[in-house]
């Protein structure tokens, strides 16, 4: 068998080498974005308090030239359980998917900044319940929820109603209109102790403000967006 032309042997030889280059790029760069995407999580962590680390995903390739301009294009974060404790009546996110633009890199675990961020955080009917001292359940038109408080001798009473956004990242309870049970004076303290006030959503990163309100069957999405955002510590403090 005759052995390849020289000319053959050296185009072979270098798309062989080509290749390789290339898998070695794509593993280092892949190492660079495994890193950013830690570093991520562990600032998003450190800011929100969350019991255990978020899910991130740093888009775009290269990553390494990404790092040399110290800005991200593109980082998805998804987080669960967030606690709001420090707040009058606390009430915890469930999951929290955040998708930020241009997220600054630097040497401060402890924080992070981004230029433009949408996220959407959803809030389960069960931790909604155990915040407001209630029964929150899906209501049976879009927008609304029932709230159903129980008292020995009385039985239950529901009532539904509105929620929607409100200012200063809160959500508001509006519209209350009883569909089951009677509204006697103790269940009416109860339903207005949970609901004539708006609950603040306190464990949000800083610089996001709340555009709207959805129900689903299982909970609610609030949908957030913002500009200049910062999650650190004090950002969940309040």
């Amino acid at each position: 068998m005759r052995s390849p032309a020289p000319w053959r042997r050296r185009a072979i030889v270098a798309a062989v080498s080509l290749v390789a280059l290339l898998v070695g790029a794509v593993g280092v760069d892949r190492v660079a974005a495994a890193r950013a995407e830690s570093r991520t999580a562990e600032a998003f962590q450190n800011g929100m308090h969350t019991p255990q680390r978020p899910s991130v995903r740093v888009d775009g390739f290269p990553v390494l030239t990404q790092l040399a301009r110290g800005s991200l294009r593109h980082v998805d974060i998804t987080a669960h359980d967030i606690p709001a404790s420090g707040t009058t009546r606390p009430l915890p996110v469930t999951e929290l998917t955040v998708a930020l633009d241009g997220l600054k890199t630097s040497g401060n675990a402890d924080e992070a900044h981004a230029t433009s961020v949408d996220a959407t955080a959803f809030l389960s009917y069960a931790d909604m319940s155990t915040a407001l001292g209630t029964t929150v359940s899906q209501g049976r038109t879009p927008g609304r929820v029932d709230v159903t408080v129980g008292l020995p001798l009385v039985g239950d009473v529901t009532v539904s109603t509105k929620v929607s956004a409100a200012s200063g990242n809160r959500i508001a309870f509006t519209d209350l209109r009883v569909t089951q049970g009677e509204l006697i004076p103790p269940v009416k303290a109860l339903v207005t102790k949970a609901l004539k006030e708006p609950v603040p959503l306190r464990n949000i990163p800083e610089g996001l403000r709340l555009q709207s309100i959805t129900t689903t069957p299982s909970g609610i999405r609030a949908h957030f967006a913002g500009r200049a955002v910062t999650f650190r510590p004090s950002a969940s403090a309040a």
